[in-house]
């Protein structure tokens, strides 16, 4: 300031630049923060992914990889997960490509020959899957989003995407996850169970 009680140029100018760091180290912080928290949410996913695939069950990884993330996020130590714009679309387009490249020329033959009880198992499967839907949701009290894709025949992580459109995913997941586990866990029992009373008795 000079004499005149006025403030001289370069006073200004040095007041100006540090209020424009401040400002950018501000705005840094603001930005890596959340940058942090996908990493740290991602490192959890993956940890626990790759240690599911010791159990050798399908989707391992995926069931593992949203153990680890849903209780890292249920903690409530770290923020929720603010992923960028597009990221949905992109695992879509992802999973879609892997399920469209398992359809071959044999599926389509083999298709085409039970085209009539793969009718009748789907048409069976949704109508089941509403009815079960609906009734849990009614006499649970959840959600009826997540109660009918829940008990839709479909695989986790179509499903898990479906749900997440409608802001359900995690729940959606978890059912399918435990729907998952308990039918590779008892179903191959009960196919050693019926298997041979089935050939004894033809």
């Amino acid at each position: 300031m000079n004499s005149s009680g006025q403030v001289s140029t370069g006073q200004m100018t040095t007041h100006g630049l540090v209020s424009l760091k401040f400002r950018l180290t501000e705005l840094d912080e603001q930005t890596m923060q959340p940058v942090a928290t996908l990493l740290i949410y991602m490192a959890a996913g993956t940890a626990v992914g790759l240690l599911a695939l010791l159990s050798r069950i399908p989707a391992a990884p995926l069931a593992g990889a949203l153990l680890g993330a849903g209780l890292l996020s249920m903690s409530g130590r770290l923020d929720s997960a603010d992923w960028p714009s597009g990221t949905r679309t992109v695992l879509e387009i992802g999973i879609g490509t892997v399920i469209g490249t398992g359809l071959t020329r044999a599926s389509f033959e083999q298709l085409q020959a039970l085209w009539r009880p793969a009718l009748l198992i789907t048409v069976t499967l949704v109508l089941t899957g509403i009815v079960i839907g609906l009734w849990s949701s009614r006499l649970l009290g959840i959600d009826p989003v997540v109660a009918l894709l829940g008990a839709a025949p479909g695989g986790i992580s179509g499903m898990s995407l479906v749900g997440a459109e409608f802001g359900v995913g995690a729940a959606v997941a978890a059912l399918h996850a435990v729907r998952l586990i308990t039918v590779l866990l008892v179903l191959p029992v009960v196919v050693r169970l019926l298997t041979p009373m089935t050939f004894g008795n033809s």
